[in-house]
């Protein structure tokens, strides 16, 4: 690394946990004026890095340095004060306060030691301006989208006077144009002064935003590489170790063909499904065997499509299982006609944190795991054990606390936990949110599998390189309404996108391949 003062720099810094060394002589410096990429599988290091450099921890050996002298913040609001502004993954929010309470909470502008309300929504209101985010800062945080708390993540860490900002998967529940937008916001605040930490999975990102890219594998410092003249598969081998399956999946449909054309079973019939709010007769099939993909902007409605079909939100329409007329009043009738649903939000829809990897895992089988009405421990250990083998999930042990699991592993015990019910039908939303790259190849890997043994899987995903690499077919929403359904191998972002921005059309609607 160059000897000259760096913005902000690490110099062999190494933390340990009890039977985990987290970082092992680990270097990093960021550069005045650039954005640099941090790149790395979960448990790289990457997030135990971040909060050193945000006070939450302290290194057990190394230095760090900001602006060439030395640096230790005692905590998040001393780095704060030193210019340093963390945007976690994980979300920092009081849901039950507004938006602009949250984003200044404990800097709130006071009269008589009382709190100005008009003047915190005034000031939050002009820094949304300025970053052109569409927010109400009157708006309770429990009411917005995961994607909108997001944005008062990042709304929040602008509205110190920052010099350094770490950005830790910004991106992660953002749109196509919400990330144009934060790309706007980086470059607007990257200067001679400033820089950018910009930590992410996606690697159209990195190469788009990025200027060089610095990679950790296992805890420890692997390389700091140029990002105009590094290939994506260079970056990907040296976080990993190993070269990765890229492209459309072995067996998708193509040539014109599709699922269902070759008399394959209909096992999931949806016919104009309509919603009070969005929805506006969404007609769809998904046969035996097929993953069916559901790409669009973000409010296109495509969870919404999944919420309805589970019954979570109320709906007009027809449902078929199996050629079985339904009604699916709420999730738990969802589940007795064998559709499970995986949530975006698989921490606070999906999981139990505080619950080992066996109760999880038993959630949605629990009556067949009784006997006089208290659950069979033994069967329950047993039946976990089966399906961290099957899955390959990374635990310690079924006794392992789920909230200690990475992100991959927590998403298969998610996925298990369906398989034990034995669903016919998956309906997955945003499989690979915040999952690095190295597991998102282990979910593909079990996802095709599955559909491979017969189970038939929706996959909705704002990733288009993910859903074309996934799905037989996939189905394009726009407002609300479907607008094209495209053959899986023969489909294109750019014809996804043409489809996902048909706004204001009627529904003369152009399909490839099998219209379902």
């Amino acid at each position: 690394m160059s000897d000259s003062p760096a913005l902000l720099r690490a110099t062999g810094v190494s933390k340990s946990f009890p039977g985990v060394r987290a970082l092992d002589d680990v270097h990093l410096d960021l550069r005045h004026g650039e954005v640099l990429a941090l790149v790395g599988e979960n448990g790289a290091g990457k997030s135990t890095l971040l909060k050193l450099f945000s006070g939450i921890y302290r290194p057990d050996e190394g230095a760090m340095e900001l602006d060439g002298a030395p640096m230790s913040p005692s905590g998040p609001r001393q780095a704060n004060e030193l210019g340093i502004s963390v945007i976690h993954q994980e979300f920092h929010l009081m849901p039950d306060l507004t938006v602009a309470q949250n984003i200044f909470i404990g800097r709130e502008p006071r009269r008589a030691g009382l709190i100005r309300d008009d003047e915190l929504v005034r000031r939050a209101g002009v820094l949304f301006e300025r970053l052109g985010i569409p927010l109400d800062p009157r708006q309770p945080v429990s009411h917005l989208s995961v994607a909108g708390q997001q944005m008062v993540e990042i709304a929040k860490a602008l509205s110190f006077d920052a010099r350094v900002l770490i950005m830790d998967e910004p991106t992660a529940a953002l749109t196509e144009t919400e990330v144009d937008t934060l790309f706007r916001i980086v470059r607007d605040f990257v200067s001679p002064r400033t820089g950018v930490i910009y930590v992410s999975h996606r690697m159209d990102e990195i190469k788009e935003i990025s200027d060089r890219i610095t990679v950790l594998r296992d805890g420890r410092y692997v390389d700091t590489l140029p990002t105009a003249s590094t290939a994506t598969r260079e970056v990907i081998a040296a976080m990993v170790g190993r070269q990765l399956e890229t492209g459309v999946r072995p067996g998708a449909a193509s040539s014109g063909s599709a699922p269902g054309a070759d008399g394959r079973e209909v096992v999931l019939s949806v016919r104009g499904l309509t919603t009070r709010k969005l929805l506006r007769d969404v007609s769809f099939e998904l046969h035996r065997g097929e993953i069916l993909g559901f790409a669009g902007l973000m409010g296109a409605g495509r969870t919404e499509v999944a919420r309805a079909v589970i019954g979570a939100d109320r709906s007009t329409g027809a449902v078929e299982v199996q050629g079985r007329a339904v009604r699916i009043r709420n999730p738990a009738d969802a589940v007795r006609n064998g559709i499970g649903y995986l949530s975006e939000d698989r921490k606070r829809y999906g999981l139990l944190l505080d619950q080992d990897v066996v109760r999880n895992v038993m959630l949605s089988a629990l009556p067949g795991m009784t006997r006089a009405g208290f659950v069979r421990d033994a069967d329950g250990r047993r039946v976990a054990a089966e399906m961290v083998d099957r899955l390959a999930i990374r635990t310690p042990s079924v006794t392992q606390t789920a909230k200690n699991l990475s992100g991959g592993n927590q998403q298969k015990v998610v996925l298990a936990k369906w398989l034990v019910r034995d669903c016919d039908v998956l309906i997955v939303d945003e499989p690979t949110r915040g999952i690095d790259v190295g597991a998102k190849d282990e979910i593909y890997g079990l996802l095709t599998s599955l559909a491979a043994q017969g189970k038939s899987i929706i996959v909705i995903s704002s990733e288009l390189p993910e859903v074309l690499r996934l799905a037989d077919r996939v189905v394009v929403m726009c407002e609300g309404r479907v607008t094209g359904t495209l053959v899986g191998a023969d489909a294109t972002q750019h014809d996804i996108m043409e489809l996902a921005t048909r706004f204001g059309t009627d529904r003369s609607l152009v399909t490839t391949g099998d219209s379902a």
